[in-house]
């Protein structure tokens, strides 16, 4: 009996010396699968980001598949006595471990994501593409990873007393010990601190969490809010990504049309608002110009609706672009054709993002900026513009911006008499002092339609200048707004992605242009494009510079459309639309923006998609 239990602790014994070596060869095979993570992201340009990065490499790995002997293959080595067997199931988990992440390594230079069930489902949909052919190719490398694991298996287990004898297990430990924590204490510094280039590696390696303190740091008086939240407002996000906006020098044909040009935001003005009850002039504007009915903007938020609008760049090139402070290629080459600046809104341009990226140097607003507790006006705003534009000449073109904000803040504007009210039917339901959806509904219309006085009046001046024949006139939204509209109780903007959120008008007085209805799918991002060809006569290829098309190319055919934030990635199609978001989950909605939980995403559109979220960053440099 004794010698029975001596003989079990001795194989388990040895069972366990050698799975550390085991895990060992294996943490040197998952780090060397790992520089392909390091080849497809941002090299950092700073030695400590560089430290990091060894540091994180040799620390993650290391962790990772001690993990994994931890949880599997120690207990295993109790129940598994056999030697043979034990190595053979060692050998079948480390194989399995190695592919999963040489897959995870082929999902994240594709598509930019690491194993997920998105992931999953798209490599076993069965779609016919180079990917999923292509990756089917790599189970090749099954039986040639179980071999060379059977035969380091075999090497170890006779070598076991020549490696145990020379004591140097101890110090490996230690040295992977201390990278993983090495790599930790520096994200932890380097996120209280907003330090670009090791936060920017946040996601480079699968199952990656660096740890964070700020709210210890803040306890003891080791990190200060208020300077923190201004540090990372100013920078953006701090694993944002270096970007090469526009991708080459930009090539013009000439100094362009000289026209002027006039871009009228509207702040949550849904494409339904312009009919002709609600906006009759705006409506027959329209009918007498270039009507884009199926025009979406790029996101469903005020800073990354306008981001689109002034980069012809999806949102999530947003952060990268305020860390660099690089300023929108059609601003910056208005500025150099000496264009006259002009930008109004009756809010002073409240978002942040106008003066940290859109107007950076640019010439600011007339206007006095107002104070926190100042209402919108949009007749300042207004009253400014008309002044402004009584000082410019025929000599010399000028891009006018107006923001209005009267239709955003429907429910507290009071500068405005009704002019629509609910109509009461018999029953106390249809009352408006018990219908607040009904009042709600209507006091919009009646903030659309007081919108719709003040841009007569802004048109009519350009009338009475006779600068028409030669102004372009844009009039658009940065995004729309939901008023109950499914009956689920969604309200407002920026919290879902469906059209009453999303569709917003694009109407566009351009001289040479007679009146006409298009119904191609159009986004917030084909405007710089357009303006950048047309008007600037830019003969650069669009993709240098945008991720958009020309709004006068036929793209009756266009397969989708980009929108969303640095969270979701959302791609809307003719029948349907698909949120992706940054973990690789997804929810697929049909035009009602209702959920079908059986559709999936597909495949050739999400490798294009991702392909175009990647197009502008920086090629990694250190190799």
């Amino acid at each position: 009996m004794v010698n029975s239990r001596n003989t079990y602790k001795e194989k388990v014994s040895q069972l366990i010396s050698w799975g550390h070596w085991f895990s060992f060869f294996n943490i040197i095979a998952a780090m060397l699968i790992g520089t392909r993570y390091i080849m497809d992201s941002e090299w950092p340009q700073t030695l400590l980001g560089q430290l990091y990065l060894v540091s994180s490499w040799v620390g993650h790995f290391g962790f990772l598949v001690f993990g994994l002997y931890i949880l599997i293959l120690f207990p295993a080595s109790f129940l598994i006595p056999s030697q043979r067997l034990m190595r053979l199931f060692s050998v079948t988990v480390a194989t399995v471990g190695l592919i999963v992440l040489i897959l995870d390594s082929y999902a994240y230079k594709t598509l930019d994501l690491h194993l997920s069930p998105l992931v999953w489902d798209l490599l076993l949909s069965g779609e016919k593409s180079e990917l999923n052919a292509r990756w089917q190719y790599l189970f090749v490398l099954v039986p040639v990873i179980f071999l060379a694991e059977l035969l380091i298996a075999e090497y170890l287990w006779r070598k076991q007393r020549s490696f145990s004898r020379k004591k140097v297990g101890g110090t490996i430990a230690w040295f992977f010990g201390a990278c993983f924590l090495f790599s930790h204490l520096i994200y932890i510094w380097a996120d209280a601190n907003v330090y670009y280039p090791v936060t920017m590696q946040r996601s480079n390696f699968p199952l990656a969490y660096p740890m964070t303190a700020k709210t210890f740091m803040e306890k003891h008086g080791l990190l200060d809010p208020s300077t923190y939240a201004k540090r990372k407002a100013e920078q953006g996000l701090v694993d944002s990504q270096h970007i090469r906006y526009p991708l080459q020098p930009l090539i013009f044909a000439n100094e362009g049309t000289k026209q002027n040009i006039l871009m009228i935001m509207v702040d949550s003005l849904r494409s339904s608002a312009v009919n002709k009850e609600t906006m009759p002039y705006l409506h027959t504007f329209a009918q007498n110009n270039l009507n884009f009915t199926n025009h979406y903007s790029s996101s469903n938020n005020n800073v990354d609706s306008l981001f689109g609008l002034f980069y012809g760049l999806p949102n999530q090139y947003l952060d990268s672009v305020r860390a660099e402070k690089l300023k929108p290629v059609l601003l910056s080459t208005l500025a150099k054709r000496h264009y006259n600046l002009g930008l109004f809104s009756g809010d002073q341009f409240h978002s942040p993002l106008y003066y940290q990226v859109i107007l950076g140097e640019q010439p600011q607003p007339s206007t006095t900026k107002l104070t926190e507790k100042s209402a919108p006006n949009d007749n300042k705003a207004i009253h400014d513009w008309h002044q402004w534009l009584n000082k410019q000449t025929d000599k010399t073109p000028w891009f006018g911006y107006i923001e209005l904000n009267g239709v955003k803040d429907f429910e507290e504007d009071s500068d405005y008499v009704p002019h629509f009210t609910p109509s009461l039917g018999s029953s106390a339901s249809d009352n408006v002092t018990t219908n607040p959806t009904l009042l709600l509904r209507n006091s919009y219309r009646n903030a659309a339609y007081h919108i719709d006085g003040q841009l007569a009046k802004i048109i009519n001046q350009l009338k009475s200048k006779d600068l028409l024949k030669n102004t372009i006139i844009i009039i658009t939204a940065n995004h729309g707004m939901e008023l109950n509209d499914n009956s689920n109780n969604n309200w407002g903007s920026n919290s879902n992605y469906s059209q009453y959120q999303l569709k917003v008008p694009m109407i566009i007085h351009w001289p040479e242009h007679k009146a006409q209805v298009i119904s191609q799918l159009t986004s917030h991002l084909d405007l710089v494009p357009t303006l950048m060809k047309f008007v600037l006569h830019s003969t650069s290829p669009i993709n240098d510079y945008s991720s958009g098309y020309s709004l006068f190319a036929n793209n009756k055919d266009r397969p989708w459309v980009l929108a969303g934030n640095h969270h979701d990635i959302v791609i809307i199609q003719k029948n349907r639309t698909t949120v992706v978001d940054k973990y690789g989950n997804y929810r697929v909605y049909n035009q009602q923006y209702q959920l079908n939980q059986n559709a999936k995403p597909q495949l050739s559109t999400l490798i294009n998609v991702m392909h175009e979220l990647k197009r502008f960053y920086q090629p990694n440099s250190g190799y």
